[in-house]
């Protein structure tokens, strides 16, 4: 079957919409609204945990939403600080923009994470960024500086979008921008697969795939363009940053692309997680969750 660009998310719609509302509801999030990006594209957030405590922004990876930190949202040692989480711009309940540069420019997404900023009123957050969220992060930082966050943590980050610092999935990505609704499809459930060392439970795995398949074609296709700033994101930076990869990573090289965060800022600190592959704050949630909050009291003074 071939399908225009766009179209399969409208064959799953109502299925996806279900999935990602209902852990929404059965779950602890306290408040969901949206914001404004500077281009209008509406942006869906949620807020769980204390809403006095200290921010944390949590911003998922490509082809992932908000239900991606289910074990960061509902950790009972996580329940003291303010959880952020929200659907980046061409996934989940978010806008999802046509044009090509609505996604291969990275200011746009930089400005995404600032309205999250601006108009939650999260005064100096804690960003956690997965994946293509820590470039978001890494974009944020080259636009507007560090000065209104309390520092970053990049879990399977990327710092940039270059060979030696990806693994190599050509068959991936093609599918996941194929114009055939079944490679595409394929594409998809691969890429979720291989964002673990070990399988996640059924219920996760199909919720995740839905997430996926409700991500926009037009921005699969063209997001792997997108522009990341990591001289000016990250050699200006001066808050606390920590890298976090997961040692069987199939997406993300640690190695390399902890060495270029460390050329670019060599205050930066990283931890490998042996038993992870690309999602050690799922595959290791417990450790993660621990050193998250030993992170964010260190970096906000607490």
């Amino acid at each position: 079957m071939v399908f225009s660009p766009g179209s399969s998310i409208r064959y799953t719609w109502i299925y996806c919409i279900v999935l990602l509302l209902a852990p929404l509801l059965a779950h602890g999030t306290s408040r969901a609204y949206t914001v404004e990006s500077l281009d209008g594209v509406k942006i869906a957030v949620q807020e769980a945990g204390n809403p006095q405590g200290q921010p944390i922004i949590f911003v998922h990876g490509l082809l992932g939403s908000h239900l991606s930190w289910d074990k960061q949202v509902n950790s009972p040692e996580l329940q003291r600080y303010r959880l952020i989480t929200f659907d980046m711009r061409g996934h989940g309940l978010s806008d999802k923009p046509a044009e090509p540069d609505a996604y291969r420019e990275g200011r746009r997404w930089a400005d995404d994470l600032a309205a999250v900023i601006r108009d939650s009123g999260a005064h100096e957050p804690l960003l956690v960024g997965w994946s293509l969220g820590a470039a978001v992060i890494t974009n944020y930082l080259a636009a507007f500086g560090d000065g209104q966050i309390a520092g970053a943590v990049y879990v399977g980050g990327v710092i940039e979008l270059k060979p030696e610092q990806l693994v190599a999935q050509p068959t991936v990505y093609s599918g996941m921008a194929s114009s055939d609704l079944r490679l595409h499809l394929e594409g998809e459930k691969e890429f979720v697969a291989l964002c673990f060392s070990t399988a996640p439970d059924d219920a996760t795995f199909q919720r995740t795939i839905a997430a996926a398949a409700m991500a926009s074609s037009e921005m699969q296709s063209a997001v792997h363009g997108m522009s990341i700033d990591a001289a000016k994101g990250l050699g200006s930076m001066h808050k606390p940053l920590l890298l976090i990869y997961g040692e069987q990573d199939a997406l993300v090289q640690p190695s390399a692309s902890a060495a270029r965060a460390k050329e670019l800022y060599p205050r930066t600190a990283v931890e490998l997680y042996a038993r992870s592959g690309h999602s050690p704050f799922f595959e290791e949630s417990a450790r993660f969750n621990r050193d998250l909050s030993a992170f964010v009291d260190a970096a906000s003074g607490h």
